[in-house]
């Protein structure tokens, strides 16, 4: 009962369509592809407007434990007004991707992204992974197995164990759990550009986690406090947190120019 409570707390999927890539009233691929131990997953790819200095960068987005890609287009948008690619996925069991969660297999089909993102001409150092929540102890591991240009976490937890603590205090989750996402005591050994985005009244993941894997990130790293609760950025904070993915953009990536800008692919 405690394996299955564990799991049921740590993935929430979902298979519901609430949107199509579409919507959004511009270019976008369906994507299908293939993780290492043969699941076939889901993804949508948003192409950047082709005249953006931008245009060479790809947010990869690792999404949190509920729901599909398909609940996310505000944030698309968002992201996409910055000037950049996005990439979204489905972990296994999520959306239309196959198979079922799990901690290990999350991590194949991360890489399984960033290798698609590859195959389709990004250098690595193009790459920027965001993990939302449950994606952030993704996106810290991605960057420890596969070359990536920076690591955005947003409201992301130190670790599940800790977070598990403290949303069950009366169950032993720090003594008997199986899933870890130990982010914090990964990112002393990440060496990229690492971005922490935490809302200070966050209803889910206190703020304190923000400042505990902020102060364990190495250098050069960012800290941006956000307002609003764990799942309403965009609504309630949105000038504040483009404004300070921009700045982080702007400081690691230099914009291109059109003579010197290259296409991924050419």
């Amino acid at each position: 009962m405690i394996r299955w409570f564990e799991h049921r707390q740590v993935y929430s999927p979902s298979r519901e369509r609430a949107a199509r890539a579409t919507d959004l009233g511009r270019p976008a691929e369906e994507v299908f592809f293939t993780a290492s131990d043969g699941v076939k997953l889901h993804g949508w790819f948003f192409a950047a407007n082709p005249d953006s200095p931008r245009a060479h960068l790809v947010l990869l987005l690792l999404h949190g434990n509920a729901g599909n890609i398909t609940h996310r287009m505000a944030f698309y948008a968002a992201w996409l007004s910055l000037g950049v690619n996005v990439f979204a996925f489905d972990y296994r069991g999520f959306g239309r991707s196959e198979g079922h969660p799990s901690e290990e297999g999350t991590y194949h089909d991360a890489q399984a992204s960033a290798q698609w993102l590859k195959a389709r001409g990004f250098a690595p150092g193009q790459i920027i992974a965001l993990g939302k929540s449950l994606g952030g102890g993704v996106a810290s591991e991605l960057a420890l197995r596969e070359p990536i240009g920076a690591l955005i976490l947003q409201n992301t937890f130190t670790s599940i164990p800790d977070l598990g603590g403290e949303l069950f205090p009366f169950l032993p989750v720090r003594w008997l759990h199986r899933i870890k996402y130990d982010t914090v005591n990964k990112l002393p050994r990440i060496r990229v550009p690492v971005l922490v985005a935490h809302s200070l009244e966050d209803d889910l993941i206190g703020f304190h986690h923000g400042e505990r894997n902020f102060a364990a990130a190495q250098q050069p790293k960012q800290l941006l406090e956000l307002h609003g609760r764990h799942n309403s950025t965009i609504e309630e904070d949105r000038e504040r947190y483009l404004a300070g993915l921009d700045r982080f953009l702007a400081q690691h990536f230099p914009l291109s120019t059109k003579s010197s800008a290259s296409k991924p692919g050419e």
